[in-house]
């Protein structure tokens, strides 16, 4: 069985996160989407509440081989844990690709997996930290998210 392994911060998951899934849930027979708690951040939007939202557009999208997890820990250690194949990771842009790869290489070092870089298409500018400070601003980042996303960040 091939499994991938998604993890990101997730605050919150945006149309950029949600194509990334789309594309793995092609590519794999289960694809775990793992918020992982990172004590150096602090977070918008609680991490139960983005999981239990991630859960719920995974239904609507239909993407029944994808599920959400909140871990505390290395990536690779709990990809390991899961029994996942690959790790995956969305890239928008040649940044992107260079900052992954570092931690591609020492995620394989540490646990013999390798990960999958999937495009971001034509989402490559929308990023959890512009929506964000779109928010900040008061200005409408409907179109940047998916529908039971934005309820939770606007607090409906």
């Amino acid at each position: 069985m091939r499994i991938g392994f998604y993890a990101g911060s997730f605050d919150p998951f945006t149309i950029g996160h949600l194509y990334i899934v789309k594309q793995a849930s092609k590519l794999f027979d289960e694809v775990i989407v793992g918020i992982g708690i990172n004590p150096k951040k602090s977070r918008n939007y609680p991490m139960e509440k983005m999981a239990k939202a991630m859960e719920e557009v995974f239904k609507d999208e239909k993407l029944e081989n994808c599920r959400c997890i909140i871990f505390d820990g290395l990536t690779a250690d709990v990809a390991l844990e899961n029994q996942t194949t690959f790790l995956i990771r969305g890239i928008r842009n040649g940044m992107d690709y260079d900052y992954e790869e570092s931690l591609a290489m020492i995620n394989q070092e540490i646990s013999g997996l390798d990960t999958i870089y999937l495009r971001a298409g034509e989402y490559g500018a929308v990023s959890s930290s512009m929506v964000n400070e779109l928010l900040r601003r008061n200005k409408n980042v409907e179109k940047y998210l998916p529908k039971r996303i934005e309820k939770l960040v606007k607090g409906d």
